[in-house]
């Protein structure tokens, strides 16, 4: 018996921003379909804009951070897409679909090594965590969600 059959991989959410500059660069459906092509599902989506309050709690554990100022300037700089991304192990998947944080050392082939420069302008946010994750959700799709 072939051994990976017999392991159950964890169903998740996880919640993806893309971000105000890659609304503008025109690159939502090319984000969202590398997720769709690895086999996840997109449950929900929607559009909307993130204010500085809501950014500020979103990013609150940056806050001692010398970028914090300049990634709430990057998040509330124009539209963002919300979506819930799900499948086995989606959290996983979709952190190695995005790349690394920082442009200059995520892979060839990911979604920041192919399409974003420099920080804090890094095209997504991906959740990092299944609580994380349950948590954002909340924030962006409310309580029901």
């Amino acid at each position: 018996m072939e051994r990976w059959r017999d392991v159950e991989l964890a169903w998740q959410r996880t919640l993806v921003i893309i971000k105000p500059e890659a609304v503008k660069a025109g690159l939502i459906g090319e984000i969202l379909s590398r997720f769709e092509r690895k086999g996840l599902q997109i449950s929900r989506i929607r559009d909307g804009r993130i204010d500085r309050a809501l950014a500020r709690q979103h990013y609150i554990h940056h806050a001692d951070k010398p970028f914090f100022e300049g990634l709430l300037d990057a998040i509330t700089a124009g539209p963002v897409v919300f979506a819930i991304v799900e499948g086995p192990s989606a959290i996983a998947h979709v952190r190695n679909l995005v790349g690394a944080t920082d442009p200059v050392k995520a892979s060839p082939g990911s979604i920041r090594g192919d399409f974003a420069v420099e920080l804090p302008f890094n095209m997504v946010h991906a959740s990092d965590s299944p609580e994380t994750a349950e948590a954002e959700i909340r924030r962006f799709f409310g309580e029901g969600a």
